[in-house]
């Protein structure tokens, strides 16, 4: 694959960043899209997630943002909070060498009135979801019409949810001359429809469209007692981090309670959750505080979630789409991973797109181990500064090691937000820490902190 290098007129320190982020080469979506959206080109682009299509069109945003002009200029429209907010972490990265531009996220769980505020003192890039934004625009704290360019990722997504008259609208805000970017997983009828609504002679790219078979090990097992066999399929594949999705709200979380009254380390994540806990679950299970998170599809997209080595399907998804989306939770990037299905008698015909593709595996074929328990040795310790108080890392690290006493042996992922900061610490000295930190400052000052559940 190409180098970034070859991106038309991108500036130098641009460059240094993105190697700092270990990205070496353009992926295919990266190597086909940028330089044509560089170029003003409406982009019609077929990309699953993971294959990189963030930085395709971050890039090009960041580096024709306008910083003479303190007005939105690019607003990229997501399905859900989660997509939006890793969106927005990784725009910030590469938006690093331009001071003061403003990435700003828009979408529910959080006031109306402090996104107004934001807005009202002014933004560069915006990424929001389609019913925020309506809400914005409908009470005249948004204003588009300095929009050069509309992103629509995963647009299949957003159409499942029944956004189409939304997008439309929304689109109706901004100039007619902007340009479209719209990014989907999926080219359904209902894409094409969106597309000619909103995009003039697009440029059609398609890669990454399916997931390597090699690459994803999917395997089915029939069952008459679907959680007996989850419990069987963790002590016989014995994962360092499981996904489980179920389909309905209900379901996680009484599957949750019952996996950890078997001893299991399990965060939970749906849609009734707030934007806070949400956030924290996913925070929680990505640095391996807990290891298994079971999930309705709120999580089969837009959760940067990284190095899953197993995803089970407790029950079985709607549709082929909602299936293939849920799998490719595991064997991103370079790596591998195994997808296990469950199904009952009753479930035949509804899995006959899974059984066409995955293999049929019997259960007397698992080596069981009987004592294995998903638990973790990881608590997470929540303080309650961040990006704003000025809290680093290296400031935290620094009073655990060496005002604490702590050896950095046993101190797990450091994950800080704009108010608050995350640390995976050994189960063993987490209460140590935590009585600490009420006597100990850290950069001279006082930290409330507290232990995650």
């Amino acid at each position: 694959m190409a180098s970034f290098k070859t991106i038309t007129n991108i500036p130098e320190a641009l460059l240094k960043i993105i190697s700092s982020l270990n990205f070496t080469h353009m992926s295919e979506i990266q190597d086909k899209s940028i330089n044509p959206i560089l170029e003003g080109k409406d982009i019609l682009a077929q990309s699953k997630t993971g294959s990189g299509k963030t930085l395709a069109f971050g890039i090009p945003a960041v580096m024709r943002t306008d910083m003479t002009k303190n007005r939105p200029q690019t607003i990229i429209i997501t399905p859900t909070r989660e997509l939006a907010e890793q969106i927005a972490v990784e725009l910030r990265k590469i938006a690093a060498f331009k001071p003061n531009l403003k990435v700003l996220t828009l979408y529910g769980g959080v006031p109306l009135r402090a996104q107004a505020d934001s807005l009202a003192k002014g933004s560069h890039i915006l990424i929001g979801t389609p019913g925020r934004i309506q809400d914005h625009l409908a009470k005249e704290t948004l204003v588009l019409d300095s929009i050069k360019t509309l992103v629509l990722d995963e647009a299949d997504r957003m159409l499942d949810m029944g956004f189409y008259d939304e997008i439309v609208k929304i689109g109706s805000n901004m100039p007619r001359a902007k340009q479209t970017l719209l990014f989907s997983a999926t080219f359904p009828k209902n894409i094409e429809k969106l597309a000619k609504a909103l995009l003039k002679q697009p440029l059609t790219i398609k890669v990454d469209t399916l997931i390597e078979e090699s690459k994803i090990d999917e395997v089915v097992y029939e069952t008459d007692d679907k959680f007996k066999t989850l419990n069987t399929l963790i002590q016989s594949y014995k994962p360092e981090s499981l996904l489980i999705f179920c389909n309905t709200k209900a379901e996680v979380i009484a599957l949750t309670d019952r996996l950890v009254g078997c001893g299991h380390s399990v965060i939970d994540i749906h849609g009734d959750l707030d934007q806070r806990d949400r956030n924290e679950s996913v925070i929680a299970f990505s640095n391996k505080s807990k290891r298994i998170m079971v999930a309705t599809d709120v999580a089969s997209r837009g959760l940067d979630i990284k190095d899953i080595a197993l995803v089970i399907n407790y029950d079985l998804p709607f549709d082929q789409e909602v299936y293939t989306h849920r799998i490719g939770r595991t064997g991103r990037a370079d790596a591998t991973g195994t997808a296990l299905s469950l199904f009952t008698p009753n479930d035949s015909d509804k899995c006959s797109y899974v059984l066409s593709k995955a293999r049929k595996a019997q259960m007397k074929e698992l080596r069981v181990d009987a004592a294995f328990k998903m638990a973790s040795k990881y608590d997470t310790l929540c303080i309650n500064g961040g990006k704003k108080t000025k809290l680093r890392a290296g400031d935290i690290l620094g009073t655990f090691c060496k005002e604490i006493g702590i050896d950095n042996k046993m101190i797990g992922k450091i994950n800080i937000t704009e108010t608050k900061s995350y640390i995976a610490l050994d189960y063993t000295i987490v209460e140590r820490v935590f009585k600490a930190l009420k006597k100990t400052p850290i950069k001279k000052k006082k930290y409330i902190s507290w232990i995650l559940d």
